[in-house]
């Protein structure tokens, strides 16, 4: 039961939007918290997130999982702009997971998933420019419990649709993970790819790159050099050192630190065009965080 419920979160989990960190993970719940202090500013940015998912059988080998996920992104912006920042102190994203997944032989499945998204200041009532639509479909190759090959793997291949990236076509996504031996295991993939350290079963440490953001509607457009702005993105890339403390075999606890590669904070127009960059110096990166998987 447990191989099972690993293959339907792993499926519907995978990809929650383009710039989740962590959505490859197979949790079942999840709080974390994380933080970017800007360089030579005043400004940060920190963000609370909580998601809760439940998977349930609709029959053998097939389930259903239903779930939400919910950030609160703080933007803390203490230097001088030309536009008033009071309205975008606080962002909210909230997302509601609906999937289906499905044992077509014995090592593959395929699951597909669809994700409305509220993403906003939420300082007015709620309109259509504050509700988006993700979603993909997946295939997944498993030979991680296959004890007759040395290097177990898995293969997960698929299609993804994020509204909130102004890409109106789906995008391919690719991961592949594989357990080397005792000590060491890798995935190469977006949005992370890592090289794990096995200190025993209950100490890991990795390296990773990965990326992170958002992108919210800000109700209040307001104008900058003649230009309108209503809605505000960050995208980053980043690199560091990560470790993981397993308290039982499904309750860790994480801690992330590394050094943003590169980072556009910016604010756009309703075509998704640029109006104003904020700051985009490289900083330090924190999360940490605590998650029950299965």
């Amino acid at each position: 039961m447990q191989k099972h419920f690993k293959l339907v979160l792993l499926v519907i989990l995978l990809f929650s939007g383009v710039y989740s960190a962590n959505a490859q993970l197979t949790d079942l719940a999840r709080l974390e918290y994380s933080y970017i202090p800007k360089n030579n500013s005043e400004d940060s940015f920190d963000r609370v997130r909580f998601a809760l998912n439940y998977p349930i059988k609709i029959k053998e080998d097939s389930y259903l999982l239903i779930g939400g996920d919910y950030s609160r992104i703080t933007l803390n912006l203490e230097d001088r702009y030309p536009f008033p920042t009071s309205n975008l102190r606080r962002l909210h994203i909230l997302d509601f997971n609906l999937g289906y997944t499905f044992k077509v032989s014995e090592n593959w499945r395929l699951g597909a998933k669809i994700t409305p998204r509220l993403a906003s200041t939420l300082r007015h009532e709620i309109s259509g420019d504050d509700l988006f639509l993700n979603g993909g479909v997946y295939a997944i190759h498993d030979k991680t419990k296959d004890k007759s090959i040395k290097k177990p793997y898995r293969l997960i291949l698929g299609l993804t649709y994020n509204s909130t990236t102004g890409i109106p076509l789906p995008l391919p996504f690719v991961s592949y993970y594989r357990r080397v031996n005792e000590k060491w295991s890798y995935n190469l993939g977006v949005p992370k790819t890592n090289l794990k350290y096995f200190i025993n079963e209950q100490n890991i440490i990795q390296t990773f790159v990965g990326i992170d953001g958002y992108f919210a509607n800000t109700q209040e457009r307001f104008s900058i050099d003649g230009k309108e702005a209503d809605s505000v993105s960050l995208s980053i890339i980043l690199a560091g050192l990560g470790y993981e403390y397993c308290f039982t075999d499904h309750l860790v606890w994480y801690a992330y630190t590394g050094y943003t590669l590169s980072m556009n904070n910016r604010l756009r127009d309703e075509n998704r065009e640029d109006v104003f960059k904020l700051d985009n110096v490289n900083a330090f990166y924190l999360r940490t965080g605590i998650k029950f998987k299965i």
